[in-house]
């Protein structure tokens, strides 16, 4: 494989544009649907939802919080209301079910920028880069926890690029624009995809709470894997991939860490890969990879 090679043509030769971009277009979809929620209200004057990722009420009745907001705010000493205890066990739920880390490819509107900034990356032909350690998003996420106990308030949401990065699309705000520009520098300049993969304890929290969830990714086409590494290209967590591979009993990508944004089976010419719900199909067989082939 040349080193030059960018992910995604020859997938496109293969299957064709769409099928080669679909769980990108998908995932877009959604995002732009969460967004379009909120700015109904404000540009149309038709209130579906109320308020911001961090808290809101939908169509009058039905309460969603986030749900490591509220832990700070229970360990900061505070008393949350009724509702948005009850959003937080909703969302809570929905993620354990589903996948905790849905949220960081499928709703968070920082994934748009984060990916923005790896597809820079590649096209540039930038490899080099500080590689941070993707256990620090634990420290941050404990540390969050810990200011907000020590201070007594909900320490993470002062500096949340999510929170910051959503008002500004609703509501507008410079600031927000300023941090929104830092994360997008940062995973550019300084360390690829540091910022999700590294660095956010809410991508954290909702890989803990949701790594059993039945939304996964599979290979079961694996034996037909030409070792291209167009997947390792893409994917945001790409340690989660090589098991897959290679383990004889699951095809399965079963790390907490995985998003399921599904750019694996995007770009992967011979479609290796599917997302779904639950079993994705029997185990075919692992490619010989070679110990050059991996990362």
């Amino acid at each position: 494989m040349s080193a030059r090679r960018l992910p995604g043509p020859a997938a496109i030769r293969a299957k064709g544009w769409f099928r080669a971009h679909r769980w990108l277009l998908a995932r877009r979809a959604v995002q732009l649907g969460f967004l379009a929620l909120f700015l109904s209200g404000p540009l149309l004057g038709v209130w579906i939802a109320k308020g911001t990722l961090a808290t809101s009420l939908t169509l009058g009745v039905l309460p969603l919080s986030d749900p490591f907001i509220v832990l700070q705010s229970l360990v900061a000493r505070h008393a949350p209301e009724t509702a948005a205890l009850l959003g937080a066990l909703i969302v809570l739920a929905a993620y354990a079910l589903l996948r905790g880390r849905l949220f960081c490819s499928w709703v968070c509107p920082v994934n748009v920028v984060t990916d923005g900034a790896a597809a820079l990356r590649r096209r540039l032909g930038w490899r080099e880069g500080v590689r941070l350690d993707r256990r620090l998003r634990l420290v941050v996420l404990a540390g969050a926890l810990l200011a907000s106990a020590v201070g007594g308030s909900i320490a993470w949401e002062l500096v949340n690029p999510i929170t910051m990065t959503h008002r500004a699309l609703v509501f507008g705000s410079s600031l927000a624009w300023g941090v929104v520009a830092a994360v997008f520098l940062f995973d550019l300049a300084v360390a690829p995809r540091g910022w999700c993969g590294a660095l956010c304890p809410v991508g954290a929290f909702y890989g803990l709470i949701g790594r059993w969830g039945r939304v996964r990714v599979g290979a079961p086409q694996r034996a037909a894997c030409d070792h291209c590494q167009d997947c390792f290209q893409v994917c945001p967590e790409p340690h989660v991939i090589t098991p897959s591979l290679k383990d004889p009993d699951s095809d399965l990508i079963l790390s907490r860490d995985c998003t399921a944004c599904g750019r694996c089976v995007d770009v992967c010419p011979q479609s290796v890969f599917v997302l779904g719900v639950g079993r994705q199909g029997p185990v075919a067989g692992a490619a010989p990879l070679r110990q050059g082939d991996l990362p």
